[in-house]
């Protein structure tokens, strides 16, 4: 987003006459009269900001001959300010009961007052060799002239008090009085609040069509120990937001081009922005305005001229409520990825549906299954294995040659359910019932074999494993509050733990029912029958592959 004006100073020229609002007060035009307030306050805005900067560098500066000078601009400043405010009061603007003539009389003593004692603090300052302070003094001395310029219109003669009059103001409404004092008194650099510690590494935009208001802010608030860039329009303030990162926005609202109402529109409906606190600035001063910033997502509005410590307690709640907010962010953010590793770490532990289950508050789980494969596999030997090397070298193999078969287990789709010393159990049709649960059992238990073939390749080994498989009801939940853990339990589970201990080594046992379920996909010998506690004795098979078949 490119700023169209060449120069946001020369894009918004402050007005040198009041014909367009003597204009805009003879056709009623509300809209126009609002802005008004924020024609004349900008020059004074500047007056009274100028003096306050220019009192304290005047103490620091070992410069306190022009202080009495620059007390008086700011009391003259004041008194401009209150009857700015009273002439323009909301009320009178509404029932058009604007007198141009005696505001314009009320104004001409202190104004002159300005430009008087600012001709004397910038001739002394010259003499005296104080150039930092030339350039501020010069500064206030444009903007009275600016402020003088507006009342040297042809248009302004006569009594001009006209409009659209209420009954109230017919029955002799009370004028409510300035709605401002008369002026802030004069401030110190402890009104600055300059031994406070700013947020670390705060960065906040200043956005102001008119370049001494920029300078204003940006030096303030540099001097309070923050960062600050400055933008001239609402576009090139929100290309700034876009390209970097700050932490406050302090935004004008009457600019050229794109006005802080619409950039703060265009702010809350982008999701990086949104959260970005922004301070109204204004002279506009009416409640219309301050409800349509809030309204807007505005976190503060301030009025011009803004009282220095008003403005810097309300820049400092913002960043405080913009560090709490990150913080939370920051928080949950962190709560996610811990969320994520319990998450990870109980799917190590539990099959997903059981730890939704669980997660969803659900205390006790145990479901019935009357279709599933129980599959054991075994190392032969295994004590004999360990006794030859040492635990930790054990240990290493052991992890290497398991870790092989949880990943074929979940490339399958099979549910791990534990290991036992050097015995490894698997299931099919549990939790997730699965009607190919016998077919699926088989194909992992050949894989298996070849991983053992390679892990021997690999380490020059003769490691060797019995499979047994069985297929039948089940019973499966959760066992224990504590270190608990998914399991099975039923006479399925027992036979397949046999098939596997009265297997033969690197070859795969089934019992009957498994052989019903995949007969015709697989070849199978005749093993014998074998004895089985608490059950009569059982015929079981070797499971081999068909001929031909991978």
């Amino acid at each position: 987003m490119s700023d169209p004006a060449s120069s946001p100073a020369g894009a918004h020229p402050p007005p040198h006459t009041l014909t367009p609002f003597l204009q805009a007060l003879k056709a009623g035009d509300l809209e126009t009269l609002s802005k008004l307030r924020h024609a004349l306050r900008t020059p004074l805005n500047q007056i009274i900001g100028y003096s306050e900067m220019l009192m304290e560098s005047a103490e620091e500066n070992n410069a306190r001959s022009i202080l009495p000078g620059l007390k008086g601009i700011h009391s003259s400043g004041g008194q401009l300010l209150a009857v700015i405010n009273d002439a323009l009061a909301p009320w009178k603007i509404e029932t058009g009961r604007i007198d141009f003539p005696g505001m314009r009389q009320a104004m001409r003593a202190p104004l002159a007052s300005i430009l008087t004692q600012a001709g004397h603090c910038l001739e002394k300052s010259r003499v005296s060799g104080h150039n930092d302070l030339v350039k501020d003094l010069e500064k206030i001395l444009m903007a009275a002239h600016n402020l003088e310029k507006l009342f040297q219109s042809e248009a302004y003669s006569g009594e001009l008090i006209v409009g659209r009059p209420t009954p109230a103001a017919d029955e002799g409404a009370t004028d409510p009085g300035p709605l401002a004092p008369a002026g802030a008194p004069a401030v110190t650099p402890e009104d600055f609040g300059l031994s406070a510690q700013p947020m670390p590494n705060a960065k906040i935009l200043a956005v102001d069509d008119d370049p001494m208001n920029r300078d204003m802010i940006s030096r303030r608030l540099e001097k309070l120990g923050y960062e600050v860039t400055d933008a001239g329009t609402g576009r090139e303030a929100l290309q700034k937001l876009k390209d970097g990162n700050y932490d406050l926005v302090l935004l004008d609202i009457l600019m050229p081009d794109l006005d802080g109402f619409q950039a703060l529109e265009f702010m809350k409906a982008d999701p990086r922005l949104r959260h970005v606190p922004v301070i109204m600035l204004t002279a506009l001063d009416d409640v219309a305005s301050t409800v349509r910033c809030i309204e807007a997502g505005a976190e503060d509005y301030v009025p011009k001229p803004f009282n220095p410590t008003v403005l810097r307690a309300r820049i400092t709640a913002s960043l405080e409520k913009k560090r709490l907010r990150d913080q939370e962010q920051a928080f949950l953010a962190q709560l996610q990825v811990e969320r994520s590793k319990s998450e990870r770490l109980l799917l190590n532990v539990l099959p997903r549906a059981i730890a939704e289950r669980l997660k969803a508050g659900q205390r006790t789980i145990v479901d019935s299954f009357i279709d599933s494969t129980v599959m054991f596999a075994d190392i032969v030997g295994f004590t004999r294995i360990a006794a030859k090397q040492s635990p930790h070298r054990t240990v290493q193999l052991l992890n290497e040659l398991f870790s092989g078969f949880d990943r074929i287990a979940e490339q399958r789709e099979l549910e791990k359910v534990k290991t036992i010393g050097d015995a490894y159990m698997l299931a099919a049709g549990v939790p997730v019932i699965r009607t190919d649960h016998a077919e699926a059992c088989a194909e992992a238990a050949f894989e298996f074999l070849e991983a053992v073939r390679v892990f021997n390749r690999r380490h020059s080994l003769d490691w060797g494993i019995r499979v047994g498989m069985n297929s039948g009801p089940v019973v499966a939940g959760i066992i224990g509050t504590k270190k608990f853990s998914y399991d099975l339990w039923g006479d399925t589970v027992n036979i397949a733990s046999r098939m596997e201990s009265h297997g033969q080594p690197g070859k795969i046992q089934v019992s009957e029912a498994t052989k019903k379920l995949i007969e015709g996909k697989y070849e199978f010998t005749p093993v014998g029958v074998i004895e089985i506690r608490n059950s009569s004795p059982m015929p079981t098979y070797l499971l081999a592959r068909k001929e031909g078949k991978k």
